[in-house]
């Protein structure tokens, strides 16, 4: 599989690293709600299609992106940095 750094340009998947999931959006650090914070923390989806997945580029720039990925075939549909797509999750929970 092969990633398009929006810094480095394209590289191989060794590069990377595997962040975890891009669709949820990490919960307010006063909100002591015990039952968020464990679904936050231990509920995970296994998604089978497109699904959005933070990844750094450790064998690079060490910078955390945001890829729009197909689980199945591994085609990369988009590429932007993570702190772009949390602005996007920000947007869309004041909706």
């Amino acid at each position: 599989m092969r990633i398009h750094c929006p810094f480095c340009g394209e590289r191989d998947e060794h590069e990377f690293s595997y962040g975890g999931d891009a669709t949820r959006l990490r919960p307010d650090e006063s909100n002591t709600d015990q039952t968020r914070w464990s679904a936050y923390v231990f509920l995970r989806d296994n998604p089978r299609g497109w699904h959005q997945e933070y990844w750094q580029h450790v064998h690079g720039c060490r910078a955390w992106i945001c890829v729009t990925r197909n689980t199945m075939s591994h085609e990369v549909r988009r590429v932007c940095s993570a702190q772009e797509r949390v602005k996007e999750l920000r947007a869309e929970a004041n909706q």
